[in-house]
């Protein structure tokens, strides 16, 4: 049987998509209800940090918990991965021992090297090219608030970075309009853009972009790994604040999302995670019900979920 790996949004088709959102929801609204879950009992989920997390790693964690499975974490200073091991070997050596194996890394390549040689799912939780778990998330709020998001805008303000990529990759997969608002030599991947140019575009002026929009989205100015050019990018992003006056803006319904953590006072107002448009707390708590539901299609298989 082949291996299904999650690496990017891609992996799925739009409608195996919806099916893991729904089975998230549905998952949420069990735990709401006191009801347990031991869909996982016995299983095991190897989950590899080269870059620090929250949210990961307490998502991924507790998930398997509540599943009836475990977790082991692992970092490069306790694995061979720290001591030069290729990862080719790490990647048929751990994926013999558990039952799926979760990722957060610099690079991609590092991660479809891992894929390529591992005999379960892998699970793309970060590298500096996408960050997909988070578009299930933010997927699956905008459906528990607002429904379909096919045919809406959606405006990304700020970076170009991973989380834009993915926001690219799920205007394909979810088929809505993407707007992104930076500055210019900040832009997303050239090549996606390029391949989704149908549906993505930039736009310069923050408020110009806003305008109308169903959904505005941003990240921090630096992201990690990006520490040393905190400043250069503080003076380029001083216009991209995304503030209640910018949401004003937007359709009077819009939404706010941030993947967190938040700078206040940065790419976002101090007062902006309390505006009546964020739903930030949800999409925080959704990482945890969206991986769930993603964990169990992975390892029992997405007929098996419900």
């Amino acid at each position: 049987m082949n291996v299904r790996h999650f690496l990017t949004l891609l992996d799925f088709s739009p409608d195996e998509l919806i099916r893991i959102l729904d089975h998230a929801s549905a998952l949420r609204r069990a735990r709401n209800d006191g009801l347990s879950r031991d869909s996982l009992h016995n299983r095991s989920l190897g989950m590899i940090f080269e870059k620090s997390s929250t949210r990961t790693r307490v998502s991924f964690e507790a998930g398997m918990t509540q599943l009836g499975g475990g977790a082991i974490f692992l970092s490069p200073r306790d694995t061979q991965l720290g001591r030069g091991e290729p990862v080719e070997d790490s990647a048929r050596v751990i994926s013999r021992m558990v039952d799926a194996v979760m990722i957060r890394t610099f690079s991609h390549e590092t991660l479809e090297r891992f894929a390529t040689f591992s005999a379960t799912p892998v699970i793309n939780a970060l590298t500096d090219d996408f960050h997909p778990c988070q578009l299930l998330a933010d997927m699956q709020t905008w459906r528990e608030h607002r429904g379909s998001i096919q045919g809406a805008k959606v405006v990304w303000v700020g970076d170009g970075n991973n989380m834009c990529n993915s926001y690219i990759n799920a205007a394909l997969q979810f088929d809505f309009e993407l707007v992104v608002a930076c500055p210019e030599g900040y832009e997303p991947n050239q090549g996606l853009m390029a391949a989704n140019s149908d549906r993505v575009s930039v736009v310069r002026d923050p408020a110009e972009a806003v305008a109308g929009a169903n959904l505005v989205v941003t990240d921090v100015w630096a992201s990690m790994g990006q520490e040393e050019e905190q400043q250069a990018r503080t003076r380029a992003f001083t216009e991209y604040q995304v503030s209640p006056a910018l949401m004003e803006k937007a359709h009077r319904d819009a939404l706010f999302m941030h993947c967190l953590p938040a700078h206040r006072g940065e790419e976002i107002s101090k007062d902006m995670l309390e505006h009546r448009s964020s739903v930030v707390w949800d999409e925080a708590e959704n990482r945890l019900h969206a991986q769930k539901a993603l964990l169990e299609a992975l390892i029992l298989g997405l007929d098996r979920i419900n």
